[in-house]
């Protein structure tokens, strides 16, 4: 057994979500979003380079030394899987192991806002899934495509770097692709995607303009494909697109994104009152007739200020909108909403008027 199955043994007994292991720095997990030191002396490069040496492949030290970084899953058989991302930095080598859980998940359990199944019923077009590093995303998207396959008979490619969560074939056909293992990049595996007859493709990270420009055609086609952009709203989602392409291109990739995206999930992951977990913040938005007039007139900012005031029976919601339902039911304590609340000064209005007590940390 390599070394560093100790720590990443002890991540998944703590049900922490990652493990920092890099010089320069003691190991840290992070347990409900807050990093926690785990008794152990500071590394030093050469000790976290032997550590993280010993669990690497040939080919995943050439890639690290070459391009400075690796991305890849590690398999601890009898604990768990990792999605990996070894790289240099100043004080010398690091890592950071996230932990994918064995159980694909259940839309049910996730406690989502129920308008999230109406993506499952899109036929074509775009869905794009943002929020930071760490907020769920993929844990959504596992749900939703675990969903599909359960009842519908497609044919759905997953593009990934690496594989998080594996999909067995039940009434879909499943296609999983990782990037640097099955395929050299997203755009080769999108190119290679639409000669492949699919329904649905989750593309893993929209990162690059010809990844972009490749997604945005398979929805033209008519796939369903679902995108991950780390951005924080469905406005700024829109933007990083259109921000992607060559100056001089802005009206015509707002014109298509005006026809081809169906719907946008943002979210938070907000620590729970009882701090015993995290639940999932989102904001909702789906493109009807007068969302896609202000994406194609360059109006995208319009969107946050329209989603607070938007009509619940639509089943779009601000992420302020659902915060505020989860401090009214006690979910999640109103200090913790606050923190992610879009607009915290009208929240904070709301809270006030409504005599919830915000707690130290806001006042």
């Amino acid at each position: 057994m390599a070394r560093l199955d100790s720590f990443l043994r002890l991540v998944v007994e703590q049900k922490a979500s990652d493990l920092h292991f890099m010089a320069g720095n003691k190991p840290l997990i992070r347990h409900d979003g807050e990093l926690v030191p785990i008794p152990f002396r500071q590394l030093t490069d050469t000790e976290a380079r032997r550590f993280l040496m010993e669990i690497l492949t040939e080919e995943q030290r050439d890639i690290l030394e070459r391009e400075q970084e690796v991305d890849f899953a590690y398999d601890l058989r009898g604990v768990g899987r990792f999605r990996a991302n070894v790289f240099h930095q100043s004080r010398g080598i690091g890592s950071v192991f996230r932990v994918i859980p064995e159980e694909v998940p259940e839309l049910d359990d996730l406690d989502l806002p129920s308008a999230v199944n109406q993506i499952l019923d899109l036929p074509n077009g775009l869905v794009l899934f943002c929020g930071p590093t760490g907020c769920g995303k993929s844990t959504t998207q596992a749900a939703l495509i675990n969903e599909l396959n359960k009842t519908r008979p497609l044919h759905i490619i997953t593009i990934e770097d690496p594989i998080e969560f594996l999909h067995p074939h039940r009434t879909a056909l499943m296609t999983q692709r990782q990037i640097g293992e099955h395929v050299a990049s997203f755009g080769t595996a999108l190119k290679s995607a639409l000669r492949e007859s699919p329904d649905v493709v989750l593309v893993g990270e929209m990162r690059d303009l010809e990844t972009m420009k490749l997604a945005l055609s398979a929805a033209e086609t008519g796939v369903l494909v679902f995108g991950t952009l780390h951005t924080g709203s469905a406005a700024k989602a829109v933007d990083r697109i259109v921000d992607a392409f060559p100056e001089g291109q802005g009206d015509q990739v707002r014109a298509v994104l005006s026809v081809i995206v169906r719907a946008v999930v943002s979210q938070r992951l907000v620590r729970n009152a009882t701090e015993d977990g995290r639940t999932a913040a989102i904001e909702l938005l789906f493109v009807t007739t007068g969302v896609a007039n202000m994406i194609r007139e360059n109006k995208a900012y319009q969107i946050d200020a329209m989603l607070q005031s938007v009509d619940p029976a639509s089943g779009m919601q601000s992420l302020d909108t659902h915060l505020l339902r989860l401090v009214r039911t006690g979910q999640v304590d109103a200090a913790e909403a606050l923190k992610h609340a879009v607009y915290p000064a009208k929240f904070r209005e709301i809270l006030d008027a409504e005599d919830i007590v915000r707690g130290p940390s806001s006042a």
